[in-house]
């Protein structure tokens, strides 16, 4: 698939703001005053700004609203309902603890369940897809909901939690990437099952189905070297797991937890732009490309 700048943006960010969203609402930290509004602020610009940059993906954003009225049968739509639900339930604890110094136990908590099922809606939207065997897979929404606590542990100073839920990050990322190398070939699907040509023999490509791209070539063909990839693998697991476990076990304080979140931060994009530049469409098969 096609690593669009945009949707890596979205995921990432919004993960990142759900999860601090989340720990806050379930009292991990109970900030007041102007140190509650920073906190919440920032819980909600990451997720703000994670959901304006998956608006810009969209071919017509000025159809978005539409993504609120599917939600009986689509994942994408479940998303956007129930992330106006986290932000909305979450505005009244959050200026409970701005204005008045009172927090809402219920009502946060209710808040941060929300917002760890927005994210995993959001993977959903990946899993669900049967065309894509890499992400339909049960490690898809495991990646994405331990990405987002752990985020969240960061962001919200939770050292220890962070400490121990970053080996398990090393290990969602790591069973994703070795058994979806193997999902594709699992599935079966051949140049013949793409083509319906499988019941007369083996067809094989004599020349493309025409000479010029078009939407499916440029979005959901793309191939990326299996060398280049190890290799951005190798730097994701470091920069999004290991250094930053390194950095919170071996040197206290505020430098080493902002070393350690930027870090986290650089490697969850670089496996972001992974998941989708290494995730095999089957259309591929059409056109000689798997």
């Amino acid at each position: 698939m096609h690593p669009a700048p945009s949707i890596i943006a979205f995921t990432t960010l919004s993960g990142l703001g759900l999860g601090l969203l989340a720990f806050l609402g379930f009292g991990a930290v109970v900030p007041r005053g102007l140190v509650a509004f920073l906190w919440f602020g920032l819980g909600y610009g990451l997720t703000l700004a994670g959901l304006a940059a998956s608006a810009l993906h969209l071919g017509h954003p000025e159809r978005a609203l539409r993504a609120f009225t599917q939600w009986q049968t689509s994942w994408l739509s479940r998303e956007a309902v129930l992330s106006a639900a986290a932000l909305l339930v979450m505005a009244p604890y959050a200026a409970g603890l701005v204005f008045w110094g009172h927090a809402l136990p219920v009502v946060g908590s209710v808040a941060a369940v929300l917002c760890l099922l927005t994210v995993l809606a959001t993977a959903m939207i990946y899993a669900q897809l049967r065309t894509v065997p890499r992400w339909n897979h049960w490690t898809t929404p495991l990646v994405f909901l331990t990405a987002a606590l752990t985020g969240g542990a960061l962001l919200s100073v939770q050292v220890l939690v962070a400490q121990l839920l970053l080996p398990w990050l090393a290990v969602a990322l790591a069973l994703h990437w070795m058994l979806g190398d193997r999902q594709f070939a699992r599935r079966g699907s051949t140049l013949g099952t793409a083509t319906g040509l499988g019941a007369l023999g083996s067809p094989r490509l004599l020349e493309p189905p025409h000479t010029g791209s078009n939407y499916l070539l440029r979005e959901m063909v793309y191939v990326v070297a299996r060398r280049h990839a190890l290799k951005l693998r190798g730097i994701a697991l470091v920069l999004a797991c290991i250094l930053p476990a390194l950095l919170l076990w071996t040197l206290p304080g505020w430098p080493a937890l902002i070393a350690a979140l930027l870090c986290h931060g650089a490697g969850m994009l670089t496996a972001r732009w992974l998941f989708f530049a290494e995730a095999e469409h089957t259309v591929g098969l059409y056109y000689g490309q798997r």
